[in-house]
């Protein structure tokens, strides 16, 4: 009879670690903040311009760059897309440069999204 209690002790106790285990680990490695909602809202068509959008993403950015966490990959492509049809193309360069400085691998998108740019600035 002991020792069935004493089995059930080390079962519950194993179990409890193992559960413990579950839920540590790493930290995550970007911080997404308002972005997957507020894509989430946008391409469902439920969302506000993207005046508004443009706020909570910049705040958030600024909080995660204080914290010295990091904001996903597409994060500053997409803030430089939401200036764009803002009408605001030098914030959108800005936010396109700053993308490809924290994911080189995004190099070759943003500089065809920059050469656009400039291109549709130069024509009349």
């Amino acid at each position: 009879m002991r020792t069935r209690h004493h089995l059930a002790g080390v079962a519950t106790l194993a179990a409890s670690l193992w559960l413990a285990g579950c839920h540590s680990g790493p930290p995550p490695l970007y911080d997404w903040g308002p972005y997957q909602a507020g894509l989430y809202e946008q391409f469902k068509g439920t969302g506000n311009g993207p005046e508004a959008r443009i706020g909570p993403l910049e705040d958030h950015l600024r909080a995660t760059q204080g914290s010295g966490r990091q904001v996903p990959p597409g994060y500053l492509a997409h803030l430089g897309y939401l200036h764009l049809l803002a009408g605001h193309n030098d914030q959108a360069a800005r936010y396109w440069d700053m993308e490809k400085q924290a994911f080189p691998e995004s190099r070759v998108f943003m500089d065809f999204l920059l050469k656009n740019l400039h291109r549709q600035e130069k024509q009349p």
